[in-house]
């Protein structure tokens, strides 16, 4: 499923047109992404919680060369699906 996918099944699940729809995905989706810049975490219940983590600058090395790389700090977004998400996929 895609972001069109997922429009098109709100909009029929909800009785929304595909604009209002959009509009209701995308302000969740930048909500999430705010607090996630802010630092904190996203907890929606029964499906999971959404967490940003920094990860610390590393040395790697270029597969095809094998010369060492410096890889900068970054933060990196995590998941942990809920109890419920859990139960219902398997």
């Amino acid at each position: 499923m895609n972001k069109g996918d997922l429009i098109n099944r709100i909009a029929e699940n909800a009785s929304l047109t595909k604009v209002q729809a959009t509009e209701a995905l995308n302000c969740v989706l930048n909500c999430v992404e705010e607090s996630l810049k802010d630092g904190d975490k996203v907890s929606i219940v029964g499906f999971g919680t959404f967490t940003c983590t920094p990860r610390a600058a590393r040395t790697g090395r270029n597969p095809q060369t094998g010369a060492a790389i410096q890889i900068p700090a970054k933060n990196v977004v995590k998941f942990k699906p809920g109890k419920e998400l859990m139960q219902s996929v398997n």
